[in-house]
């Protein structure tokens, strides 16, 4: 037992944070899922989370409610991308083959429950691609893909052919992102904004 910060989104989603050490939740279970309020055998409140494309389940006991509150958010005006990020993602929806050789673009802003995933493709072999797009790759950057990944493997339209893998493109790429994006199969793409917006006649050009 600890103390946590319990979180239940609109979505859905429930998420267990801990006071300290990331900005990363410890634990958590994302839509679609089933939540239920109970007593434990001991008679403590508990809270059981059931996803629903799996036999996945989170537990939680409570012994003691320190501050309950809720808050409506509102309608959602969607995540604002600042010039030079939103251009470099239309810039590689014109050319997803300067990512990798073959790419296509199937969308841009292809929806999930958690947001939506900057470009969504298909490769030389037909298995689908999400495409996280930043100016500069950091950590958290590749922790949003790698939740963006986590439900997209669990659509089987997009995994009949395969499992659905990520690419993270950023002008720059911290080492400890690459690191961490490798370590999830996460390939990591620089791209030259400069040298990408002067690409002729839709002309592929890997950097």
């Amino acid at each position: 037992m600890a103390n946590r910060v319990l979180m239940i989104k609109g979505d859905g989603s429930v998420l267990v944070h801990s006071d300290g050490g990331s900005y990363k939740p410890l634990n958590w279970m994302s839509p679609p899922c089933t939540f239920k309020e109970g007593l434990a055998e001991d008679g403590r409140p508990e809270w059981t989370v059931s996803a629903a494309k799996s036999e996945d389940t989170l537990r939680i006991l409570i012994d003691e409610i320190h501050h309950d509150s809720s808050h409506e958010l509102g309608i959602d005006p969607g995540l604002q991308k600042d010039g030079v990020e939103k251009h470099l993602q239309e810039l590689l929806a014109e050319h997803p083959a300067t990512l990798a050789p073959g790419l296509t673009l199937v969308r841009r802003e292809f929806p999930t429950a958690i947001g939506p995933v900057d470009l969504m493709c298909r490769d030389a072999e037909g298995l689908s691609v999400a495409v996280e797009i930043k100016r500069r790759g950091e950590i958290d950057g590749v922790e949003q893909l790698t939740r963006y990944l986590e439900l997209l493997n669990r659509d089987p339209l997009l995994t009949s052919g395969g499992a659905v893998r990520g690419i993270f493109a950023a002008q720059a790429i911290k080492p400890q992102a690459r690191v961490l994006a490798e370590d999830r199969g996460i390939t990591c793409a620089l791209v030259d904004y400069d040298a990408l917006r002067g690409l002729d006649n839709a002309e592929d050009r890997l950097f």
